[in-house]
């Protein structure tokens, strides 16, 4: 079986055109930056410096879904090399934060303020992967970020919308409680009192200075020097638990992805504390069944449905800082489980209940270049702007990654100092008897793994093209046995859903349901390259 590479007409296909290029390409949510990806390749890197520049920019271009205090995952194939690397780029909590302040704070982990902040890993990715397996230097890797933010651009519809929500947001936090960390927000990202409206400009001295010194000094002063002190001295000023000591003990960690074999082709996700393993689980079920080519099979989408559910609960229950799980992530994609939970599907919808293995928000872009070389990358702040701190006279803006834990005390993923949380943001990669066929993934929060099983499922089982398998209505479950549809999702489908036991809702916009790239290897050194519909999604190609 091989996958649909070539372009063509289907109800799915929007009015984009899957690109075609031989030289390079990065595809990315925001024109701006997948252009300062490619231009990275053009004046002599690869694609790793491609994702490293187009992430930078994306800090800018996009800051409200990721910015300069971001978390970071990648997967990169490496054709010298013939071999697949995984980077975990995620943080830790302050060791200065204990269990029981947090749960005095409340039952969960509080969504803004200090509190859900974690030492930022970003900065240090973008070290990583440029001196292991880049071309250029991290200084020009982001000098096209920093001229973006100091000589501003015009702000994207969709983002100014994303902008507005977080603003309102901030405004009647800062109205109603005054607290002492969120003035630097409004001073960096609505210094006219507003958030920028559609094609509106906005530019930020203090982010082009910090892309620069990050990229002058390799990271090292976001950690050790001049800017760990500027975030310490913020958060000793404003009731914070982020230190500098929290920001030198802090290192980035390579990692072997993980993979299950789907009808012939290799998927690979991170492994934990990333949820990419959902989707693996997910696959790891169905590939127990039979699968039919038409996108109006209930019965396919019923137990795409029913496995992610079983996927979810088990992951919920077991996905963690490796350090802290109870069991080898290896137990959890055993053929042997998958056939359990796949046996256990029935033919109407059933609550998610986890099982015994041992018994048995965000910005996604990908790169390409005319060597081979592939990376799969991602990077979030979590929800709209993060924490909503940000350390003045920076523009960093500080993820709230905290918000992944639980405090159910005595399980894997229960918040503790020094730890890393649950993580959703997570990149994926496609092979086919051990050769690429290219990264892919679906930025979203809890939408992500979600997203990565339906796209695949739409380019294997449904022979879709790059671009249709991401155009297609998609469904989103989110909790019980609720199922979120597009509005464009077929009816009689929803309908035969519905006689399932699926409790149908039809959602008014797709702002929920991801945004996602592709790039695909096809013959003669051709790359393929696929963007989402549902943002301002673009391929720069060479």
């Amino acid at each position: 079986m091989e996958l649909n590479l070539k372009s063509a007409e289907s109800s799915f296909s929007s009015r984009r055109e899957i690109v075609y290029a031989r030289h390079g390409m990065v595809c990315t949510s925001q024109p701006l930056a997948a252009q300062a990806g490619l231009e990275a390749i053009r004046q002599g890197g690869n694609a790793v410096d491609a994702a490293v520049a187009a992430a930078a920019a994306m800090t800018v271009c996009e800051p409200t879904s990721n910015g300069l205090g971001s978390d970071a995952f990648a997967i990169l194939w490496i054709e010298k090399e013939k071999k697949l690397y995984g980077l975990n780029g995620s943080g830790i909590s302050p060791q200065g934060l204990a269990y029981e302040t947090v749960c005095a704070a409340g039952e969960e982990m509080p969504r803004r303020g200090w509190m859900p902040v974690m030492v930022p890993g970003a900065p240090a990715a973008w070290q990583a992967l440029t001196s292991r397996f880049g071309k250029r230097t991290l200084a020009q890797n982001v000098e096209a970020a920093a001229v973006l933010a100091e000589e501003g651009y015009p702000v994207g519809a969709t983002c100014s919308a994303d902008w507005e929500a977080s603003w309102k947001l901030f405004e009647a936090l800062r109205t109603t409680d005054h607290p002492a960390w969120l003035q630097p927000w409004f001073d960096c990202f609505a210094p006219g009192g507003h958030a920028p409206r559609p094609g509106e400009i906005w530019k930020s001295t203090d982010m082009a200075n910090t892309l620069r010194e990050i990229g002058r000094t390799e990271s090292s002063s976001y950690y050790h020097g001049e800017l760990a002190d500027r975030i310490d001295a913020f958060s000793k000023a404003t009731g914070g638990f982020l230190r500098k000591t929290d920001l030198e003990n802090y290192a980035v960690k390579w990692v072997a992805p993980l993979s299950v074999s789907y009808r012939g082709y290799d998927v690979w996700e991170l492994p934990p504390n990333g949820d990419g393993m959902i989707a693996l689980m997910t696959l790891n079920i169905l590939s127990n069944f039979e699968s039919s080519d038409r996108f109006s099979e209930d019965r396919d989408v019923h137990r795409r449905i029913e496995a992610l559910k079983k996927a979810f609960a088990d992951g919920q229950e077991y996905i963690a800082d490796p350090v802290h799980m109870h069991l080898n992530p290896g137990e959890l994609l055993r053929k042997e489980y998958g056939q359990t939970r796949a046996a256990e599907i029935l033919d109407t919808a059933q609550m998610p209940v986890h099982g015994n293995p041992r018994g048995s928000g965000t910005i996604y872009l990908c790169t390409a270049d005319g060597e081979g070389n592939m990376v799969s990358y991602i990077q979030s702040n979590y929800m709209g702007f993060g924490s909503g701190v940000v350390v003045p006279g920076t523009g960093i803006s500080l993820q709230n990654r905290g918000c992944g834990f639980t405090l159910k005390k005595g399980t894997p993923n229960c918040y503790g100092p020094g730890k890393k949380a649950f993580h959703t943001i997570i990149p994926g990669f496609l092979t086919k008897d051990g050769e690429p066929m290219g990264p892919f993934g679906v930025m979203g929060g809890f939408m992500q793994p979600q997203g990565h099983v339906q796209v695949l499922c739409n380019l294997i089982d449904l022979h879709l093209n790059p671009q249709e398998a991401l155009d297609a209505p998609r469904w989103q479950w989110t909790g019980g046995n609720h199922i979120l549809l597009e509005r464009d999702y077929p009816e009689a489908l929803a309908e035969s859903l519905r006689q399932r036991g699926h409790e149908i809702e039809v959602a008014e916009h797709s702002g929920t349901f991801g945004r996602g790239e592709i790039i695909f290897r096809a013959g003669d050194g051709v790359l393929v390259g696929a963007a989402e519909k549902r943002a301002a999604g673009y391929c720069a190609a060479w």
